[in-house]
């Protein structure tokens, strides 16, 4: 996988894809929350951002792991 790609929990049938933006799927899970957690492992690893979906697909939250442009401050870790 290269590097700075961002990393998105998708609803995939009845569960939860990580994927890799541009379609590459890293791993399916059964709960929205065993995603996320191997997401943020990706997004870290990759210093990349982790884009939570909702199960319609709209956009939950977002999580950056890397040199983010925003000058808010990440209150998150």
């Amino acid at each position: 996988m290269a590097n700075k790609k961002n990393v998105h929990i998708v609803p995939h049938g009845n569960g939860w894809q990580v994927k890799v933006e541009g379609g590459d799927v890293i791993s399916n899970h059964r709960t929205q929350t065993s995603a996320e957690d191997a997401g943020r492992r990706v997004a870290q690893q990759n210093r990349s951002e982790l884009v939570i979906h909702r199960p319609n697909g709209q956009i939950r939250d977002k999580d950056s792991f890397g040199n983010d442009p925003s000058r808010s401050r990440d209150t998150k870790h």
